[in-house]
């Protein structure tokens, strides 16, 4: 993960990350970004910028970057990623994104209304303008949608705009703000998300037709898999690193711009060995520790892993003493999971009582489908 910049246009009221004045990455640093990873790993490698808002680093940033990282590393058969909210998405800029074929991850609440009432006004029209621009030059875009302790009252109206635009639904649920004076005022509370993903399941095999959602292929792909298969769901200290605007190493873009989770310096060039001696490696590997002792008696251990670690230290102040606060929603719909499937084994192949699809026809829809490589 790249992360130019953490400063954003945007005022999103519940944001954990932006930081206003914040510098903007120099190419010198994507430069030494080159030069530390050629040594470092010889695995394939997604670069995924990510913020703050990246796309402030502007499109001479990317006509040389994208370039760098793509032939720079090409024993490495990079692929690129971008997360903005598209405000600064210019056709010249678009067309040079097009060009490495970058899909888009873009963020969007629901409606007008509920959307600006939680990431400022104005944000709305000026994300779908950047979507028009996006669209007319082929990018892909497919939105996040953060469900807050506001938004979770307007499921039913969020859901349909998403189906009835048709738009992919990817969903996040709110966490505490590291850096509010009112860090749980949006925060999603564990159990009303572990009831937004049952909700979400049932409205999905009603309408697998109409609609795609992420967070429920995933999920699905998690139990049959039996592995995690999205980054919340799998063990990612060792495979995700983030570098910051100043070339720091972090563990993840979440942790960027907290100094007790710097891993190092791209300048610095460290190998695998040097990071696992961060004073920030063994924070991480705290959480590996609550895990084993947190999990070791739940039926969803191999493909959970405890969720994720940035979740574990959203709700305790910046320090890691267990797991992901979401298990209980992971738990509730992983187990609604497995039941349904075990009672279709039980009853008709693949359809539910009444006739309506059931998990086994979800399974064969995503088996039958190859989502996008870094998003």
């Amino acid at each position: 993960m790249i992360i130019p910049t953490l400063g954003c246009p945007s005022k999103c009221s519940y944001c954990w990350s932006s930081e206003e004045g914040s510098p903007v990455m120099s190419i010198d640093t994507v430069r030494e970004i080159v030069g530390w990873l050629k040594g470092f790993r010889d695995d394939p490698v997604t670069f995924t910028f990510h913020g703050g808002e990246p796309l402030l680093a502007g499109v001479e940033f990317y006509r040389e970057a994208l370039p760098l990282l793509a032939y720079g590393l090409s024993h490495l058969t990079p692929s690129f990623a971008l997360q903005t909210n598209l405000w600064r998405l210019t056709p010249e800029l678009a067309e040079v994104l097009k060009r490495y074929d970058v899909p888009i991850g873009s963020s969007l609440d629901g409606p007008r209304e509920i959307n600006d009432f939680q990431r400022s006004e104005g944000y709305y029209d000026r994300t779908m303008h950047g979507y028009s621009v996006a669209r007319a030059h082929g990018l892909n875009v497919q939105f996040i949608c953060t469900f807050t302790s506001h938004s979770i009252k307007y499921r039913e109206e969020i859901f349909d705009f998403f189906m009835s635009n048709g738009l992919t639904l990817k969903l996040h649920p709110a966490l505490p703000s590291l850096r509010s004076d009112e860090p749980e005022r949006w925060a999603l509370d564990p159990s009303e998300y572990g009831e937004l993903l049952v909700y979400l399941l049932d409205r999905y095999l009603e309408n697998m037709d109409r609609i795609e959602v992420r967070n429920i292929n995933d999920l699905c792909r998690c139990v049959f898999s039996g592995r995690g298969t999205v980054c919340t769901f799998v063990d990612c200290i060792d495979n995700t690193f983030a570098v910051g605007p100043d070339g720091s190493i972090y563990p993840c873009y979440r942790f960027v711009g907290m100094p007790d989770y710097v891993m190092g310096s791209v300048y610095d060039r460290p190998s695998m060995d040097d990071i696992k001696k961060s004073e920030a490696w063994g924070r991480m590997n705290r959480f590996r520790e609550c895990v084993e002792v947190h999990c070791k008696r739940c039926k969803h251990l191999r493909y959970c892993r405890g969720g994720c670690p940035y979740n574990a230290i959203s709700h305790t102040d910046g320090k890691i003493h267990g797991v992901d606060p979401y298990c209980v929603a992971y738990r509730r719909i992983f187990d609604e999971i497995t039941e349904r499937f075990n009672r279709e084994l039980l009853s008709s192949f693949g359809v539910q009582s009444g006739g309506r699809p059931g998990i086994i026809a979800l399974i064969r829809k995503i088996a039958s489908k190859e989502e996008p490589r870094g998003l």
